[in-house]
């Protein structure tokens, strides 16, 4: 897996340019999902995918508690 950190997944969203139609959470939630569906392929490596889902849900905590705006300002390179 290649997205290891918290900054890379919001690097890699803002990177994505979707304007102003999908939202970080949105984004997050999503690819909570697919890393979720993700874990139940045999032939993939399992810990990095948990990892992943671990870095996202506490992204999905981070927005709830201090708001999109400020995430994205936080980890803005």
């Amino acid at each position: 897996m290649g997205i290891q950190s918290t900054l890379e997944y919001v690097d890699f969203f803002i990177n994505l340019n979707m304007g102003k139609n999908v939202s970080l959470l949105s984004f997050v939630n999503n690819e909570k999902l697919v890393l979720k569906q993700k874990l139940e392929y045999k032939n993939l490596e399992k810990e990095p995918i948990r990892k992943g889902i671990e870095i996202l849900e506490e992204l999905v905590k981070e927005i709830n508690g201090i708001g999109e705006k400020a995430v994205l300002e936080k980890y803005k390179k």
